[in-house]
């Protein structure tokens, strides 16, 4: 038998207008994690849509050579069919039903020609064992974290014989012990003869797992590294990403000019009606005007919720208690509107279900915002829209062939930056970010870090959300620390080390550490 599972060679891949892929070069050793890295756009995705059959036979040039033979994968169900199986980042599951529903979802366990329930439920908790996740399997998967949706994902790839397990981002939505607990099990199945790709923007995860690494620029495979022959760095892998080096991973502040105090959340106690239960307790914390503050914390600690109930969002969020003060002026947010009349905006986790209208173009998303500001009576003036669209893509650096492109058209990385742009248009004087680096690639990230640094140096004040700790670290003046809804430390930036607040995310005694 072949050491090789997969080749894809000369592999070409055109939509109109753009070329996609040019010639693309991939090969995957059996047994092996093999890492696919690029920036956004540069073709991963694409990549293995040509190999799942989502792009089929037909539509691509080059050929595929899959376990010693050539295929022609007409379909989804053609790949899955050979043993390939691959999981998105938004996950293929259907909520509302059961774990072990969906885990034999279409592949159905029959007795006759009834389904035999009993024996798929079974079957799912010996599939549960596997991926090592303790849940009944009855249990319907809305009730469960992100972290084990995925690993429901992963028992129902299993439950199909897979012989190749495509990962695209799977721990992109994951806290950083979930996304452990995933890249250990990658390891597992690798014992157990499984092979994986893995996709991912996390530098440090690919070197602690990868056998190899391949990197794709622009539609063409640039090289492939051994890591089993030699450490590779996360240095020498950018590098080959974006075609430069970048020596520090995260850019310098130029000027910290940090003023006087212009945020504060004083006692701040909320309940939600849905959860039927208190989910932030007493919270306080302050922002001065020019400065980054970051909230650092595990998933489920309420990060997110405290931007949401600041925001505005009293119908979803019940304020028990406490008050929020700008420029030293107690206020009241009944609305979001109240709020970004106010001078502060919420760049959503979720840009792509939350952030922007995917169907609509560049200049749309940026001008809903402040829409007020282009209208004259009833009418939209169309021509300073556009201008203030494009002033927003030459100062973020947007890179799309025209502000009349739709969103949905865009790279993650731009349309993080048309999230912001429509955000800026708004004119804030706070800004909120929930998570504004979550899956984008590194010159994406340093592209919107140098943007974050620009904002404050104007003067505008920045709360940072992020489950990465080296963002936290990397561009917090100061950071908070939440556990279980309430801030459990606050360090200054010189002050802050990995441990100290994993050590307060996790509420373990600093001494201890």
């Amino acid at each position: 038998m072949s050491d090789c599972i997969l080749e894809m060679r000369n592999i070409t891949k055109k939509f109109p207008g753009v070329v996609a892929l040019k010639d693309v070069n991939f090969k995957v050793n059996r047994g092996e994690i093999h890492c696919l890295v690029g920036e956004n756009g540069a073709g991963k995705s694409t990549l293995m849509k040509v190999l799942s059959g989502v792009h089929p036979y037909g539509t691509y040039e080059g050929d595929i050579i899959y376990d010693g033979m050539t295929r022609q994968f007409r379909s989804i169900a053609d790949s899955k069919a050979a043993g390939i199986a691959i999981i998105y980042q938004e996950l293929a599951l259907i909520p509302e039903l059961s774990v072990y529903e969906n885990i034999y979802f279409g592949h159905e366990i029959m007795k006759g020609r009834t389904i035999d329930w009993n024996q798929t439920i079974v079957q799912a908790a010996e599939m549960l064992k596997k991926v090592r996740l303790d849940v009944n399997p009855s249990v319907k998967v809305k009730e469960l974290s992100v972290g084990k949706r995925q690993l429901v994902e992963i028992a129902k790839a299993l439950c199909r014989n897979v012989k190749l397990l495509v990962l695209d981002e799977p721990t992109a939505a994951l806290n950083e012990d979930d996304s452990a607990n995933l890249l250990n099990l990658l390891k597992q199945l690798k014992e157990q003869g499984i092979t994986s790709i893995l996709i991912s923007h996390k530098l440090k995860e690919i070197v602690s797992v990868a056998d190899r690494i391949t990197v794709l620029r622009d539609g063409a495979s640039i090289c492939t590294l051994d890591a089993t022959q030699r450490k590779v760095s996360e240095q020498e892998i950018i590098k080959y990403m974006v075609g430069r080096e970048i020596e520090n991973i995260f850019p310098p502040r130029i000027n910290r000019n940090i003023g006087e105090v212009c945020f504060e959340v004083r006692n701040w106690t909320v309940y939600n009606p849905a959860a039927e239960r208190e989910i932030l307790h007493n919270i306080n914390m302050y922002v001065r005007k020019g400065e980054i503050v970051g909230i650092a914390g595990l998933m489920g600690a309420g990060r997110t919720e405290l931007a949401l109930s600041i925001f505005g969002n009293t119908p979803r969020y019940k304020i028990l208690s406490g008050e929020l003060r700008i420029n030293g002026k107690p206020m009241t947010f009944r609305h979001p509107k109240d709020a970004m009349k106010a001078g502060i905006l919420y760049v959503t986790e979720d840009r792509k279900r939350n952030g922007l209208i995917l169907i609509q173009d560049v200049k749309y998303n940026i001008s809903i915002a402040n829409l007020e500001s282009l209208t004259q009576g009833i009418v939209i003036n169309e021509h300073e829209e556009v201008n203030i669209a494009r002033h927003y893509q030459e100062s973020l650096s947007i890179k799309t062939p025209t502000v009349r492109q739709l969103v949905n058209n865009l790279s993650g990385g731009n349309q993080q930056k048309v999230s912001v742009a429509k955000c800026l248009f708004a004119k804030p004087d706070i800004l909120i970010l929930d998570e504004p680096t979550r899956g984008i690639d590194v010159g994406a990230k340093y592209e919107i870090h140098t943007i974050m640094n620009r904002l404050v140096e104007q003067g505008m004040s920045i709360i940072m959300i992020s489950s990465e700790l080296m963002e936290i670290l990397g561009m917090s003046d100061r950071i908070y620390v939440m556990a279980e809804g309430t801030i459990t430390g606050e360090l200054k930036a010189e002050d802050a080390t990995e441990q100290r607040v994993m050590a307060l995310a996790t509420k373990v005694e600093e001494a201890a550490v």
